[in-house]
């Protein structure tokens, strides 16, 4: 009789990462020393969090695709850039108050700048990949392409560095980024590469939350519970408004800046490296990882409500009117994202099924945009590239079951 542990283990948000994170946790407050007592192969999964991570960053450079259209590096590149401003700024303010060690009692005790910044800076790349393939713009889903370049300790180490906190030497900072980088190079050299690595990913992800859930202690985690909270809060609503804002002021609704509103369950193992790059950060790591891992979960459950209740608004409201049609067609325009990229090699707007459209001509005047001109075959298209086409696969089963009926 097969037990249904993986599908179990999905329907907790970050199941995949929290669930073994967890249980690592609970062994290693149980048997502190099981590690050294079973040696060898066992013994190593106590301390093999860096030699697996960096397997792990390296298959996941090979998804990345640096082929991104004009308009993909515009809304990744917006996203991104507001993600890590505002975390520097947090880190900042955040850093002339906490200094490197956590808040050591109180209310807020456990609280680190290490902490909120590592829940900053990575997004839940398939949670917004969802979220833009049925309300966003097929194009959007593709943006999380350069949204991934924020996977990793890499820009956690830069803003705390920015923000006046103990600084990490120029071999750690190329360190955290060297495996990633070559991750890229492979895949985008020879995509038989990429296609080979990439399903790596998702099947090292259990092993990144056992290897760090056995760092942990629990004593420390019931201090950390509504702090958890209250950090993942901060990151959907208050990270969640500059994202808005910026995807505003770049010409876009909104949508897809409240959908990257999120931390990352992978976000939870920077605390650890961090610490390990600089003893500085030793002491808050352990708390930061807690908070962390409790602002996964928080980010999971609420952003999605969130993105769905202004989602509602601005398709009710449509700006300049090119938008209208697009409720109606949402459920035809991505019925199959069900894996993120990293399950099978594709690339983000492969994973959605889509066709990416270069954004060249997308500042026409109104009147170009919708201007439609008639084909050879007697149908029409439109010269709005901003616009979400069904698929002809879509058009042409739509027009069968017309059909049909």
């Amino acid at each position: 009789m097969a037990i249904r542990i993986k599908a179990g283990m999905e329907k907790v948000p970050g199941g995949l990462m929290l669930i073994p994170l967890l249980v690592g946790a609970v062994i290693h407050t149980a048997a502190p020393d099981a590690g050294k007592f079973f040696g060898s192969f066992t013994g190593a999964m106590f301390t093999g969090l860096a030699p697996i991570l960096g397997v792990f960053y390296v298959c996941l450079g090979a998804t990345l695709d640096l082929k991104a259209t004009p308009y993909i590096a515009k809304k990744g590149g917006a996203l991104l850039g507001s993600k890590i401003l505002f975390a520097v700024v947090v880190g900042i303010v955040a850093g002339r108050f906490l200094g490197e060690a956590p808040i050591s009692g109180g209310l807020l005790a456990g609280l680190s700048v290490l902490a909120v910044v590592a829940a900053l800076n990575d997004t839940n790349g398939g949670l917004y990949m969802s979220l833009m393939g049925q309300f966003g713009r097929n194009r959007d889903v593709g943006a999380y392409s350069v949204m991934s370049l924020e996977s990793g300790p890499f820009l956690t180490m830069v803003t705390l560095g920015i923000a006046g906190l103990s600084a990490f030497p120029w071999q750690a900072l190329v360190g955290a980024i060297l495996p990633l980088a070559l991750g890229m190079a492979l895949g985008n050299l020879d995509p038989a590469m990429r296609r080979f690595l990439a399903p790596a990913v998702p099947a090292l992800v259990p092993f990144l939350g056992l290897t760090l859930g056995l760092t942990i202690n629990l004593t420390a985690v019931w201090q950390a519970g509504l702090l958890g909270i209250g950090l993942g809060l901060f990151v959907v609503l208050i990270g969640g408004a500059v994202l808005l804002l910026a995807d505003k002021l770049t010409g876009g609704d909104g949508i897809a800046g409240l959908a990257a509103a999120t931390t990352a369950g992978n976000a939870a193992v920077v605390p650890a490296i961090v610490a390990q790059a600089n003893p500085a950060y030793a002491p808050a790591a352990q708390s930061a990882t807690v908070l962390v891992a409790a602002s996964v979960v928080v980010t999971a459950i609420l952003c999605p409500i969130i993105t769905v209740l202004w989602a509602r608004v601005v398709l009710k409201q449509p700006a300049g009117g090119t938008r209208e049609a697009e409720a109606a067609l949402a459920a035809d325009l991505h019925p199959h994202l069900d894996h993120v990229p990293a399950d099978t090699g594709e690339s983000a707007p492969e994973a959605a099924h889509v066709s990416v459209v270069d954004d060249t001509v997308a500042d026409r005047a109104h009147d170009d945009r919708t201007r439609t001109t008639d084909r050879s075959d007697g149908t029409a298209s439109t010269s709005d590239p901003t616009s979400r086409q069904p698929d002809r696969t879509v058009c042409r089963d739509r027009e069968e079951r017309e059909a049909d009926a």
